[in-house]
């Protein structure tokens, strides 16, 4: 049997000293409590009470041992209630895991401004090293870890923090020295400056949206800021999420390709351990951010017909 069942029986009978009367307080039966008594008995090796018609009394190891129970009962009790008041409580370590190109940009900066309102609440922020498999932070300690595809996975939670806009976009160096792109089938004849874990395009909206294998790649890297970089370079077409090539556009290093259709947003998930009781330092974690990119909305650009942005509006 439990010992600790066994314990806790114990103790009812030596504190109220009869088996019917800890039997009522344990909502058990008189019978079944003294079995536990004497299991313990059995284990401990000693006899722990006298028994007698009339009443129940401690033997000297009896005693010994009650106080012994109490104590160990006690102190389970006091770090049980401690967990479940830290579990309630928004304080504590919180382990969050990142894309590099997500955690450089906007992310980066609300978990930031959330580590300045909650100074309880110790982050530890890591880039990179992530796994295809969705459930592989929690192996490696973490409580929270961000992905910008759909997933489907009931071993994990899961909640859309924000969307992402990304633009397609290139340098006029290279516009200028490239055949016409005007329709989406068009990139398979230009240079295109690919992420690794994005070899597929897609351009349009809704139905009318096609996907695009990029086969002719000139530059690929693990890095949006490097292909930034390339595009700038005049090296070929990329797609960029905006918020980093913003600067770019707006000064017109930069101009976007195929305005009339764009890109769609990428959704910015945030996911976390299974089960219905989330910590309250989660929820606090994800409230905040939902709240900060409502608050701090990538700025549009506002496109003329050859996709060139002539003015810059934030939207609220």
């Amino acid at each position: 049997m439990d010992r600790l069942l066994l314990m806790r029986s114990f103790v009812t009978v030596a504190n109220l000293g009869s088996f019917s009367g800890a039997a009522k307080a344990l909502s058990s039966s008189g019978s079944l409590v003294s079995r536990h008594v004497a299991e313990l008995e059995r284990q401990v090796g000693v006899r722990l009470v006298n028994r007698t018609a009339r009443s129940v009394s401690l033997t000297e190891p009896g005693l010994r041992y009650a106080e012994f129970a109490t104590r160990i009962l006690g102190e389970i009790e006091a770090e049980d209630a401690g967990i479940a008041h830290l579990h309630d409580r928004a304080e504590g370590a919180l382990n969050i895991i990142s894309p590099k190109w997500i955690g450089s940009l906007d992310l980066g900066d609300a978990i930031a401004a959330f580590s300045a309102a909650h100074p309880k609440i110790l982050v530890r922020f890591e880039l990179g090293g992530m796994s295809d498999r969705t459930y592989d932070f929690i192996d490696g300690g973490f409580d929270v870890a961000f992905h910008t595809r759909d997933l489907r996975d009931s071993s994990v939670r899961l909640r859309k923090i924000a969307s992402l806009p990304f633009v397609l976009c290139a340098s006029k160096r290279y516009i200028d020295r490239s055949c016409p792109l005007t329709r989406p089938n068009d990139l398979a004849a230009h240079d295109c400056l690919m992420h690794v874990n994005d070899s597929v395009w897609r351009i349009g909206h809704g139905h009318a949206s096609t996907l695009h294998k990029i086969r002719n790649v000139a530059f690929s890297s693990n890095s949006y800021i490097a292909l930034q970089k390339a595009a700038v370079h005049g090296r070929g077409i990329a797609l960029l999420p905006q918020r980093s090539a913003y600067d770019d556009l707006v000064s017109g290093a930069l101009q976007v390709l195929l305005p009339e259709l764009a890109v769609p947003d990428r959704p910015l998930y945030a996911i976390y351990g299974p089960g219905q009781n989330t910590s309250r330092k989660i929820t606090v974690f994800l409230d905040f951010l939902t709240q900060w990119f409502v608050e701090n909305p990538i700025p549009t650009l506002v496109r003329t017909a050859k996709g060139l942005p002539h003015h810059v509006r934030i939207d609220v």
